[in-house]
């Protein structure tokens, strides 16, 4: 469980944060998959928000071992 959770976290970190990223910059991205995942039109706080549960996924996995 601790690794499922790690790597789940670990993938909603960067998927938000390429997000982010791409959104303010411009240019590609890195993970395509997670457009589907945020509602048009709220990018940024989909984003943001897959950023903060990537985080809250990692912590207990980080605590465990």
């Amino acid at each position: 469980m601790k690794t499922l959770l790690g790597y789940l976290g670990f993938t909603l970190i960067l998927g938000g944060a390429s997000g982010l990223l791409s959104g303010w910059l411009g240019g590609f991205r890195l993970f395509g998959f997670v457009r589907f995942l945020v509602p048009e039109g709220h990018e940024t706080a989909g984003y943001a928000a897959l950023l903060v549960l990537g985080v809250l996924l990692a912590i207990p996995a980080a605590r465990r071992g």
